[in-house]
């Protein structure tokens, strides 16, 4: 997984990410940065190598050198500070940016593998929709199995209303397809001296099944409940209130996708963005996060389950022990970082 990735900063010029293990070629990532540089995509560190080399007999990626942003903070870092001041005016400036990921991301052309089928208008072929109801259900069920005790009783008896939200999955998918990033969230947003860049083009480790190409709204819903997961981080461990927290939280999300809409209406291209499928893939990714603590990090489990109570029934969260949140690494979840 993305998490046993190694950086080094050579001389505050690059940064040498070492993938361990090496990746198999051919591998995404090198591609999507060379195409994101040809569309005039610059919000992000900018790509000069790729290492590869052969391992047991077949080439493989070894490393990536982009170089260094000045000042850089991560997501679990800036963002917690954000939610705890209740400031919000970091909303527009990361819905621009993702809303010209996507507009760059469109027009990546299609690798053979992932060829639009003939006839099909959305370019994938058409049982993509139900593809993606089958594995939203597939993450409620197992989101279901393996989260246990008072927190399991209460998702069971939510579960139907969850199914309910999953349904709109279960239409046909109408909007275009694009590469989406794949695990944008927070961490992956860093603030540096001269504003917000987007980092790591992996994809999301822990899902191994996704397709490359699916609406820009999965990305969209896992940056907006990351925000959900911040306002959690910061009633846990800064000791924010929990109403003025969720009530931040939505703040930041209403005006990161008013300005998401803004700037592909302005593009002319607002059919990017099916807003009917946010909240489908918003509960899809809640379930996600369930799996991913039941898995590897049980003490993360408070913040999907923190996110749901908000949605659902609005339960009081108490506040924990303020604590530091210092993240070096992106890719993780906050708790990942405390001995």
């Amino acid at each position: 997984m993305d998490q046993t990735n190694h950086s080094v900063i050579v001389d505050e010029r690059v940064v040498v990410k070492w993938l361990t293990p090496p990746a198999p070629l051919p591998h995404p990532t090198p591609d999507i940065l060379a195409h994101l540089v040809e569309a005039g995509f610059n919000d992000t560190a900018p790509p000069y190598a790729a290492l590869t080399g052969v391992v047991d007999g077949r080439e493989h990626l070894l490393a990536l050198v982009t170089g260094y942003l000045p000042d850089a903070r991560d997501g679990w870092e800036w963002c917690v500070d954000e939610a705890v001041a209740g400031t919000t005016a970091f909303a527009a400036a990361v819905g621009r940016l993702t809303a010209d990921l996507h507009l760059a991301l469109s027009t990546l052309p299609h690798s053979p593998a992932t060829a639009p089928a003939e006839g099909t208008a959305t370019g994938l072929p058409a049982p993509l929709g139900a593809r993606l109801a089958e594995r939203a259900e597939a993450a409620l069920s197992e989101a279901l199995a393996v989260t246990d005790g008072e927190d399991g009783i209460w998702l069971a008896e939510r579960a139907e209303v969850m199914r309910q939200e999953l349904d709109a999955l279960t239409a046909p998918v109408t909007t275009p397809l694009i590469r989406i990033h794949g695990d944008l969230h927070v961490g992956q947003i860093l603030q540096w001296r001269d504003g917000y860049a987007v980092i790591d083009f992996d994809g999301n480790p822990t899902v191994s099944d996704a397709d490359p190409r699916q609406p820009a709204a999965r990305d969209v819903a896992q940056l907006t409940t990351s925000l959900e997961h911040v306002a959690q981080v910061a009633i846990k461990r800064r000791g924010a209130p929990p109403d003025q927290a969720a009530a931040w939280a939505r703040r930041a999300r209403a005006e990161l996708l008013a300005a998401y809409r803004d700037r592909l209406a302005a593009r002319h291209r607002p059919d990017l963005l099916d807003e009917g499928l946010i909240r489908p893939f918003e509960v899809e990714q809640e379930c996600r996060e369930l799996i991913y603590a039941a898995r590897h990090l049980p003490r993360w489990r408070y913040a999907p389950m923190g996110v749901l109570h908000t949605w659902y029934d609005a339960r009081k969260t108490s506040a924990a022990t303020p604590a530091a949140t210092s993240v070096p690494n992106p890719a993780r979840k906050p708790e990942e970082n405390i001995a």
